[in-house]
């Protein structure tokens, strides 16, 4: 799967735009494009960014096939001084990203593209599917392992998701936005993420009875022995039959998956079963269609679990299976200079910021917590002062003044003149500055519901450029 040829995983208008571009002369001046999203999954707080390593091999490895080339002659519709062109074509510009596992909120470039018009252009299907879906399922990720309030949560998704890349790059998003392992064996593999799995009701099936099923499996994983309980009757014969296998067996470690029925009412009734055999140290898993609102709330009527198998609902996101960011020329550069572009519409959140740009992030030094972000131009930075007032974009008598804080640069440079200046983290850096970055989060922005806007500022030189541009557009 790695290594499939993926150039042409594209939109045709990329590549009937990129043919434009080079009739028209156009196809080298410098263009700058920013990949940003305008709402958050679920109403959440914030998102999970995730999926940049993938566009960076990406990137790396674009190149026309022949056979690429001969598929595109055949529609008869591209120039073949284009087709030659392609031959050669290479990505030569510049990127610039938000590392992946950082908290990102709506309208901020989570990705800035500075490269020939056609480069960039052509590059913006595969950018966004790489950064769509796995910030999606990380984002979800993170919710569903906040709910079950530092108990793990496994990711049992692969047979649900949407098709086998979904599975494999999802596990990998799951696993930094904060799941303890997958049962995706081959996403385990590649990733270095922690394997997990126990049975199917079909192993139970196999034999005469559950405890013939239990036996058999303890003594095939004495060292890892969990047991399905659900196939027949949990509390009736399931569980009975458990019991009676471990204080045979006496597996080094031992657990119960429970995955269907009223798993609030069953795992309190396990619980008190098992102890009452002198199990205290068998765990329960609990797994079945479940979600952070599921999850919550049966921890808050007391359910007795220690750990979840978490499958469709996270893999697919299946409560807002859509993340929506979006790819947006910002500005132009013709003769060393730049001429800043903006998209205007009726719907206010669909007008874009215009130029060439950058971001930060403010953090308190008293508490550690990120006081808001503000996008600004390229060639402008934040001081560390006395003080810095930040306004809201959309109704600038909304202001507040910082102090006593940090800047960080949220922008990472990625590629520079086609040559990638950027290695990616492990999986396992990855999850822990994710975890690290979460502890910078207001506990109002983690609420699932009405959570506490985070706020997203604009300098003031990029709002007086924004403000310039509605102006004069406005006078057409």
């Amino acid at each position: 799967m790695n290594h499939q040829n993926y150039t042409l995983l594209c939109d045709f208008y990329e590549i009937t735009m990129a043919n434009g571009y080079f009739l028209c002369g156009k196809a080298e001046e410098e263009a700058v494009f920013d990949m940003f999203f305008r709402d958050i999954p679920d109403d959440g707080g914030f998102a999970i960014a995730a999926g940049l390593e993938q566009l960076i091999e990406y990137i790396k490895n674009i190149q026309f096939t022949d056979e690429d080339i001969a598929y595109l002659q055949s529609k008869q519709c591209f120039d073949a001084r284009f087709l030659e062109y392609l031959k050669t074509f290479r990505f030569t510009g510049d990127i610039y990203a938000i590392p992946e596992g950082t908290p990102i909120f709506p309208g901020e470039p989570i990705v800035t593209v500075k490269a020939p018009a056609a480069q960039a252009q052509f590059i913006e299907t595969f950018l966004l599917l790489c950064i769509n879906h796995q910030s999606l399922i990380a984002t979800k990720a993170n919710r569903i392992c906040r709910a079950a309030a530092g108990r793990p949560v496994m990711e049992f998704g692969a047979r649900r998701a949407q098709g086998y890349d979904a599975a494999y790059f999802g596990a990998r998003a799951s696993y930094i936005g904060g799941c303890s392992s997958t049962s995706c064996v081959m996403a385990a593999r590649d990733f270095g993420i922690p394997a997990s799995g126990t049975m199917a009701h079909a192993w139970v099936q196999m034999f005469p009875t559950e405890y013939d099923a239990f036996k058999k499996y303890a003594e095939m994983y004495p060292d890892n022995c969990v047991l399905l309980v659900d196939t027949y009757n949990v509390l009736k014969s399931g569980v009975p039959a458990a019991i009676k296998v471990f204080k045979e067996m006496k597996p080094a470690k031992m657990g119960i998956r429970i995955d269907s029925g009223d798993v609030s009412y069953l795992t309190k009734q396990a619980r008190k079963m098992l102890d009452e055999a002198g199990l205290e140290d068998c765990t329960i898993v609990v797994s079945n269609s479940l979600d952070e609102y599921i999850i919550r709330d049966v921890i808050l009527e007391g359910a007795q679990i220690n750990s979840f198998g978490v499958g469709e609902r996270l893999i697919t996101a299946k409560s807002e299976p859509v993340f929506g960011g979006v790819y947006k020329l910002a500005a132009l550069e013709k003769n060393g200079v730049l001429t800043p572009k903006i998209k205007i519409s009726e719907n206010v959140e669909k007008i874009t910021n215009p130029g060439f740009k950058g971001l930060y992030r403010l953090y308190s030094k008293d508490t550690g917590k990120a006081r808001g972000d503000v996008i600004t131009l390229a060639e402008e930075t934040i001081p560390v002062q006395d003080s810095y007032e930040i306004f809201d974009p959309n109704a600038i008598w909304k202001k507040t003044r910082i102090r006593n804080y940090e800047v960080r640069n949220l922008h990472v440079p990625i590629f520079e003149q086609g040559k990638c200046v950027y290695e990616s983290p492990d999986i396992e850096t990855i999850k822990k500055y994710c975890q690290e970055q979460m502890e910078t989060l207001w506990d109002e922005t983690l609420r699932f519901e009405n959570p506490q806007t985070y706020y997203v500022d604009l300098s003031q030189k990029l709002w007086d450029m924004k403000n310039r541009l509605l102006q004069e557009h406005a006078a057409e």
